[in-house]
């Protein structure tokens, strides 16, 4: 049943572009980031995060500044970088992470210069997830051009 599950993942992942988003923690920026595209993509594009060194709980205030745009982050669990996600993500995208982030050839790397959440209160995390989302949207018109198709 693994190879069966392990293949069909395999097959999904090439029906439809995938991305992963890193940040350090994977607590605020690359959990906010991975939310929009899920939620604006609607399952057409394939979403990860991580971090080089994962909190232990996403940052309460970007689960509330995801609440306030009607998106639940609240059961999101921060996991680890592997070498695995970035070889299977079409499109790595690091934010803050530095040298901790692998290159494989052949990958669509983006570094976004965004301010970090960590310590800040709602009224700073709001600025924040309004680039995220702005970037999100150009994202998504770059993956999916106008005319394809939902799967």
């Amino acid at each position: 049943m693994t190879a069966e599950t392990t293949t069909e993942t395999t097959e999904e992942a090439t029906d439809r572009p995938s991305v992963l988003f890193v940040c350090v923690h994977n607590a605020g920026r690359s959990q906010m980031a991975a939310a929009y595209l899920s939620h604006l993509a609607e399952s057409r594009i394939e979403v990860r995060s991580a971090g080089s060194a994962p909190a232990e709980s996403v940052n309460p205030a970007a689960v509330e500044a995801m609440a306030e745009e009607g998106i639940d982050i609240s059961a999101n669990q921060p996991k680890v970088l592997s070498d695995q996600a970035v070889k299977d993500s079409d499109v790595v995208i690091t934010m803050g992470c530095g040298d901790a982030c692998p290159f494989f050839p052949g990958k669509r790397y983006e570094d976004w210069k965004l301010e970090d959440p960590a310590g800040q209160g709602i009224e700073g995390v709001r600025p924040i997830r309004d680039d995220i989302k702005v970037r999100i949207q150009q994202l998504i018109t770059e993956l999916l051009p106008a005319g394809s198709t939902t799967n």
